[in-house]
């Protein structure tokens, strides 16, 4: 039986072989079939799509390697999760079995880590939102509070004064290191004194034991000198506090922030040329850190709050494609069947894409969009890639960090989430939503019925 084409109006496009041309070649991306040897339509066969698929080989690997290149350039350092960047269990777990203590920013955090065993003292609890009830339990577990403004801090006089239980805290420090835009909302700031001041009203307090030092100086930051300038900033600030009050502070949190190979959206050139590599932000705040002037047995801990460059290379997202369409421009566009709902983080990102199968070496400027009824549900607003057929999969690399804890339950349910794990085994991480699911929280008055 014959079948009729699709029509389609002609369209006149610059199409890109991988021909030389005065700017170098064109970039084609080679298909992404399979991860760590699972083909990608036997997942989302057995799984569904759009699916997240997490490595567990790849997150231990990180881990492991983040603490060698700390601990060559320092002595004493100790890595604590960052929970907001993905707190799903099995990772967690993963970064707990591997030494990382946990850092968490709210109620919930704190209670899940307590959840996955882990001790209290082990707990880093930032964040400028803490409950009276959440400190209470952060003092009685001798977790570390790290106190953000003066109205935390009064807070926690009362209580401790309450309990008669002594409080650990530190304080968490803002400053200039040279990069826009300061993060200037969080903390006691430096210049201004600010942070001089909260010293001296904690160690004015009997309940109130000042054991550290905190900074957070931004998100994805690409030029690693400025930590050296904000560890230098802190030691200054130790040797200070050891001069005025002789106390010696046991730890330097410095926080996280360091990027990963995501490309950022209006850069030019890609991440693996501009992003610096560990080693470099290593020798960065090591080189900061040692300017204290505590003998070697005294040296403060280094803490480290990594996140998103620890998990972002360590997971994707398989989604399919659902339609091809001609924008009134005679751009191609690709609907696919996961939006900004599950990747937020393409906001920001021009996350690496790949089609799943072969495809025909020409690609055309392709703008790829999420199913979502928004005019802003745009994964891609355009790049080479080839002709796909509805059906077929395209792959989204670097998705770990900040996709499965930012993600919306919007028109679409959220998706199952699996993990390969080290012996080659797939385990379910995280079931995908149903309607029962949504429904559960809600109450229908009787009124209504």
């Amino acid at each position: 039986m014959n079948t009729k084409n699709k029509y389609e109006r002609p369209v006149i496009n610059k199409f890109y072989s991988g021909m030389m041309n005065k700017f170098g070649s064109q970039t084609i991306a080679s298909p992404l079939k399979e991860i760590e040897g699972k083909r990608l339509n036997d997942l989302t066969d057995k799984f569904g799509s759009p699916l997240f698929v997490l490595s567990e080989k790849k997150i231990r690997q990180n881990q492991k390697s983040a603490i060698r290149i700390f601990k060559t350039r320092y002595p004493k350092v100790q890595f604590a999760w960052s929970y907001k960047t993905n707190y799903l269990n099995a990772v967690c777990k993963i970064f707990h079995q591997e030494g990382s203590w946990a850092e968490v920013v709210s109620e919930f955090e704190y209670e899940k880590a307590k959840l996955l065993g882990v001790r209290g003292e082990n707990i880093i609890y930032n964040g400028p939102e803490k409950s009276r009830e959440s400190l209470i339990t952060a003092i009685k577990d001798r977790a570390k509070i790290h106190i953000d403004h003066f109205d935390e801090l009064y807070d926690l006089i009362e209580l401790t004064d309450e309990l008669k239980l002594k409080a650990r805290v530190a304080i968490r420090v803002n400053m200039d290191v040279g990069i826009f835009p300061k993060w200037d909302r969080f903390g006691f700031n430096f210049e201004n004194g600010e942070a001089h001041q909260a010293i001296r009203r904690i160690t004015a307090q009997k309940n109130l034991e000042l054991i550290g030092l905190h900074t957070h100086i931004g998100t994805y930051i690409t030029y690693a000198e400025s930590y050296k300038v904000a560890a230098s900033k802190l030691m200054n600030l130790a040797n200070w506090i050891y001069d005025e009050y002789k106390i010696t502070i046991d730890y330097i949190d410095m926080g996280g922030g360091f990027a990963s190979l995501n490309t950022l959206k209006g850069q030019y050139l890609p991440a693996e040329q501009t992003v610096p590599s560990l080693d470099q932000y290593a020798d960065a705040i090591a080189n900061g850190l040692l300017e204290v002037r505590y003998k070697g047995e005294e040296l403060p801990t280094l803490y480290l709050e990594t996140g998103r460059a620890l998990i972002d290379d360590a997971a994707y997202l398989i989604s399919t494609v659902i339609a091809n369409k001609r924008l009134s421009d005679g751009t191609r566009a690709l609907i696919i069947d996961a939006g900004i709902n599950f990747l937020f983080t393409s906001f920001w990102y021009k996350h690496k894409i790949s089609q799943a199968t072969e495809a025909d070496a020409h690609t055309e400027n392709t703008a790829i969009y999420g199913p979502l009824c928004m005019n802003i549900d745009c994964i891609n607003e355009g790049m080479n890639f080839p002709a796909m057929k509805k059906g077929e999969k395209i792959v989204m690399e670097y998705v770990g960090a900040y996709n499965m804890t930012q993600w919306l339950q919007f028109i679409k349910m959220r998706p199952n989430i699996i993990m390969i794990m080290n012996d080659g085994s797939i385990e379910l991480v995280r079931k995908a939503e149903t309607l029962n699911y949504l429904l559960e929280q809600e109450l229908l008055p009787l009124k209504l019925t």
